[in-house]
C-alpha cells in the first residue's frame, strides 16, 4: 500500500523530526494515528479467535501487547524494507552514519511502521488497512499466541536460582507526551546488565528483561 500513497503522505511517513523545521511535517502525528489503527486491527482479529473462558481481558491485553510491541513493529518494518526507505528519504545533509543508526533503531522503525499504517488509513480507510495490517503482522500474532512472553518473570526465576534479584530503572524518556518512549535499565547486583525501550515503562521493562536473558545465555 505504501507505493500507492500520495507522494506527500508517503514522504511524511518516513520523515524523521530532526530532518524538518516543523515537527508536524514528520511522521510523529501519523504514528500516533497508526498506533491506534494497529491496536484495533490486531484486537479485532484476535477477539473471535480466543475463547472467552480461556482468554479474559487481561490475557487478551498481554497477547496483543506482545504482537504489536516495539520489537514486533521493528521486525515487520525490516521485512517490508522500511530501513531502506528511511535511508533513501534522508536529506543529503543528514545522510551518513546518523541515518544508518536511525534505520537500525527499534523506536524509530516502530514509529515509521505505525506512521505508514496511519497514512494508509487516511488514504484507503480502515477495512483495507486492517486486512493488510493483520497480514503483515501474522508471524508476530502467531508467535504471541504460541509463546506468550513474560520476560520479567522468566528473568526473576533465573536470578532466583543464583540468590539475587533484578531492579529496573528508567534511564531516559523521549518524545512528546502522546508518543513518549521509555528506556529502562535492568540492574543486577548493582550493575546494569541490559536496556530495553518501549511506549510504556512496563513494555520497556519487558524489553530490558528479554535483553538481559539473551545476554545471560
Amino acid at each position: 500500500m505504501l507505493e500507492a500513497l500520495p507522494a506527500e503522505l508517503a514522504r511524511q511517513a518516513v520523515t524523521h523530526s530532526s530532518w524538518t523545521e516543523k515537527r508536524s511535517d514528520s511522521y510523529e502525528r501519523l504514528a500516533f494515528l497508526g498506533d491506534s489503527v494497529l491496536g484495533l486491527a490486531v484486537t479485532t482479529h484476535l477477539y473471535p479467535r480466543l475463547h472467552a473462558d480461556a482468554y479474559g481481558a487481561g490475557r487478551l491485553t498481554k497477547v496483543r501487547a506482545q504482537a504489536v510491541s516495539g520489537r514486533s513493529c521493528r521486525d515487520v518494518a525490516e521485512r517490508l524494507g522500511i530501513p531502506e526507505r528511511l535511508k533513501a528519504a534522508a536529506p543529503p545533509e543528514f545522510a551518513g552514519p546518523a541515518t544508518e543508526q536511525l534505520a537500525r533503531t527499534e523506536r524509530v522503525l516502530a514509529s515509521v511502521i505505525e506512521a505508514v499504517i496511519g497514512a494508509c488509513y487516511l488514504e484507503f480507510g480502515y477495512e483495507k488497512v486492517a486486512e493488510a495490517v493483520v497480514e503483515a503482522f501474522q508471524p508476530e500474532i502467531e508467535r504471541a499466541l504460541a509463546h506468550p512472553a513474560d520476560f520479567k518473570s522468566a528473568l526473576q526465576e533465573h536470578l532466583a536460582r543464583r540468590g539475587t534479584v533484578v531492579a529496573y530503572e528508567v534511564a531516559s524518556e523521549e518524545g512528546p507526551p502522546h508518543e513518549r518512549t521509555f528506556e529502562v535499565a535492568a540492574i543486577v547486583d548493582g550493575a546494569e546488565v541490559a536496556r530495553g525501550s518501549g511506549r510504556s515503562k512496563k513494555d520497556a521493562e519487558q524489553a530490558a528483561a528479554e535483553a538481559a536473558l539473551e545476554n545471560m545465555k
